[in-house]
């Protein structure tokens, strides 16, 4: 069955990961290091409302708002 759906694409996608485990590890790596680095970004911000100004700053300056 050929996917047509954005949800056959997530099934297909899942049931792969289910059934190659090398690929599942692959995938939690990436995760891992993708949380990692979000960590490492953030942490320079501080917390509670000096973060949220300091991420807006930095977010726009990056045009990603």
């Amino acid at each position: 069955m050929k996917p047509t759906t954005d949800l056959d694409y997530v099934e297909l996608y899942a049931k792969k990961l289910k059934n190659d485990k090398n690929l599942f590890q692959q995938q939690k790596i990436l995760i891992e290091s993708q949380l990692h680095s979000s960590r490492a970004v953030f942490s320079k911000f501080g917390t509670g409302d000096k973060f949220k100004a300091k991420a807006r700053e930095y977010l726009k300056g990056t045009g990603l708002v």
